[in-house]
């Protein structure tokens, strides 16, 4: 999901500091924990970054396009976190620990709660009308990833990028619709419960 504009190149930049695009998406992500996208402005994203509005205005035209990069750079750093580790394990296992665990990290996240609270129409273009840079970067994880798992025999093959999407929209749902599905006191139907089917569906989807 999120903004076509932001790149790998400025995420791998922030991994050596913080960089002037970070102080301003920091500046964002405060103010809109603080009161939501739509009562967040540029002045006061200007302010709290210590920068002048027209800074802003030469990289971002306005508070969503700002926005939309912040999502891009929390969810990429997600799927960074996940990504499953190299250490030399069933590439299957490996995968389907990291996607559950990564939808477990994704629900919680403050930015995304916020967002689904007070301004869940900012999500609705890249459910349903196209990808973003971070579903992107998902995607690019999730291919290399199967290729892996086709070549030491625990993924079942097939064509990747179909598997790779088909994958994201399972993960994407729990990660987005799950609270709509779960009971906190039933049990069986608590989060906990759905990322045990998570866990499931994904074996019996990828097994040989």
């Amino acid at each position: 999901m999120t903004s076509n504009r932001h790149n790998s190149g400025r995420t791998a930049e922030r991994h050596h500091g913080k960089t002037a695009d970070d102080t301003v998406l920091d500046a964002a992500r405060d103010c809109v924990l603080a009161v939501g996208v739509r009562r967040t402005t540029l002045t006061d994203i200007a302010r709290r970054a210590g920068v002048s509005r027209m800074t802003l205005y030469r990289r971002w035209p306005d508070v969503r396009t700002i926005v939309a990069d912040l999502m891009t750079r929390e969810w990429v750093e997600i799927a960074a976190a996940v990504r499953p580790p190299a250490d030399g394990g069933a590439v299957r296992d490996r995968l389907v620990g990291s996607l559950v665990e990564g939808v477990r990290t994704f629900r919680a996240h403050p930015l995304l709660r916020k967002i689904v609270e007070v301004d869940p129409e900012l999500l609705l273009p890249y459910m349903l009308d196209r990808r973003g840079a971070s579903q992107r970067a998902f995607l690019e994880i999730f291919e290399a990833t199967l290729r892996a798992g086709h070549a030491d025999g625990t993924i079942r093959p097939d064509h990747v990028a179909r598997q790779a999407r088909s994958l994201l929209l399972v993960v994407q749902s729990f990660a987005l619709s799950a609270p709509t599905m779960t009971e906190t006191d039933d049990p069986e139907l608590a989060a906990e419960a759905f990322d045990a089917e998570l866990r499931h569906i994904l074996e019996r989807t990828l097994t040989p």
